[in-house]
């Protein structure tokens, strides 16, 4: 007859105890890591938060770019319909530089400053014909448009971007 101590018995005593020492160990180990999930998260933060706002402020830019060119693009339409001989409109007929610019002004886009904008506006014509600046329909009108973005990256100088977009149609009216 085997005598047994408990519901385990003698050998399956001493594995129990084994086995809590092996898991008493194990969690004591545990207990000296709990505090580097939150360590490591921190630097993966300090070099992810950085990246996605550097993102985010490039995006910003192309934003900007895309409106300096679109205002371009408006603003030498908005001379090409009010040279010399322009009719129907009530104001800047014929336009000059400060109507252009007053009209870029205008557009208020959403983020963009306006008051930064600057529009240089030119007519050049080779005719001699014509007297400078020649607003008659036929010759050109150029367009430059520029914007200072300040493109601010965390842990990078902050930099001053100038945007700057031209465009040249022909005077229609």
């Amino acid at each position: 007859m085997v005598r047994r101590s408990g519901s385990f018995g003698c050998i399956g005593l001493r594995r129990l105890r084994a086995l809590r020492r092996q898991t008493d160990s194990g969690q004591s180990y545990a207990r000296s890591e709990q505090g580097s999930a939150l360590v490591e998260t921190a630097v993966a933060f300090v070099i992810l938060l950085p990246m996605v706002l550097g993102i985010l402020q490039c995006s910003l830019a192309l934003y900007a770019y895309n409106f300096v060119s679109d205002a371009a693009e408006e603003a030498t339409r908005f001379a090409m319909v009010r040279g010399s001989t322009c009719t129907g409109f009530a104001t800047a007929c014929p336009a000059v530089p400060a109507d252009v610019q007053n009209f870029i002004r205008s557009l208020n886009y959403p983020g963009i400053v306006a008051s930064s904008l600057t529009a240089t506006t030119t007519w050049p014509s080779t005719d001699p014909s014509c007297a400078s600046p020649c607003k008659a329909p036929g010759h050109p009108v150029s367009v430059t448009v520029s914007y200072p973005f300040l493109l601010s990256i965390p842990f990078v100088p902050a930099q001053t971007l100038n945007l700057t977009s031209s465009s040249q149609m022909v005077i229609s009216q």
